[in-house]
């Protein structure tokens, strides 16, 4: 009927505390686990937020010296302030012509950005209703508010390389324009006839150019291109 003695002088008031026995033993492990999945939760929710939109990226290299920003983009000082590089224009382009930049890219970095050569915009307005920072416009899909609000570029013609001013034919320009007769008109043997003021430089001409180096090139209105 008489209590046990511990083993060792105060082992016993050292496990009622959580010490250095097996209960103190199996809570010091308990703890550090607990703080471990803490951590790799956290870690998680970080790789979640910042890594894994970087895979998007393009990572070729650190980006094109001459470039569009999606339409509805504000001017490139206020685009790069605004601009929180979420991905999410790109991830609603249904032409897939909005790229990002790379790490390396500066001030550029992980902001979108399109190379009409590669690929051009199909006006269709949607990247900018879903900017949640407002780096890219809302613009509706009507003549009018394109007109008044992209300013993505404007293009530039070169004769001696068009073909059609060259003793053949082409109009390949003119039937992509989504403008067509508004910002491209078609002359004789299909010349293309370029009305500047109501150029969106949506880069469709350039894109399907057949001539190499295209004839036809959309300049951004930013001082930003080589």
């Amino acid at each position: 009927g008489s209590r046990r003695k511990p083993l060792v002088a105060g082992d016993g008031a050292r496990r009622e505390r959580g010490g250095t026995g097996v209960v103190g033993t199996l809570a010091q492990r308990l703890r550090t686990a607990v703080g471990r999945r803490r951590f790799l939760k956290h870690l998680a929710l970080l790789v979640a937020v910042y890594v894994l939109p970087l895979l998007r990226w393009n990572t070729a290299a650190a980006g094109p010296s001459r470039f569009l920003r999606p339409p509805g983009a504000l001017s490139e000082t206020d685009f790069l302030e605004k601009c929180i590089r979420c991905g999410l224009c790109g991830d609603v382009c249904p032409n897939q012509c909005i790229n990002y930049f790379d790490l390396g890219a500066g001030r550029n970095a992980g902001t979108p950005y399109i190379v009409p050569r590669e690929q051009g915009c199909m006006l269709c307005m949607k990247c900018n209703h879903v900017c949640p920072s407002g780096a890219l416009q809302p613009v509706e899909r009507e003549l009018e508010d394109i007109q008044a609000k992209v300013k993505m570029g404007r293009a530039v013609l070169d004769p001696n390389l068009c073909y059609s001013y060259n003793m053949r034919t082409c109009g390949v320009c003119y039937r992509a324009c989504p403008l067509q007769d508004v910002a491209l008109k078609i002359g004789m043997y299909e010349r293309p006839i370029l009305i500047a003021e109501n150029c969106v430089g949506c880069g469709n001409c350039e894109r399907i150019c057949y001539h190499y180096p295209q004839a036809i090139r959309v300049i951004p209105f930013d001082d930003r291109s080589a």
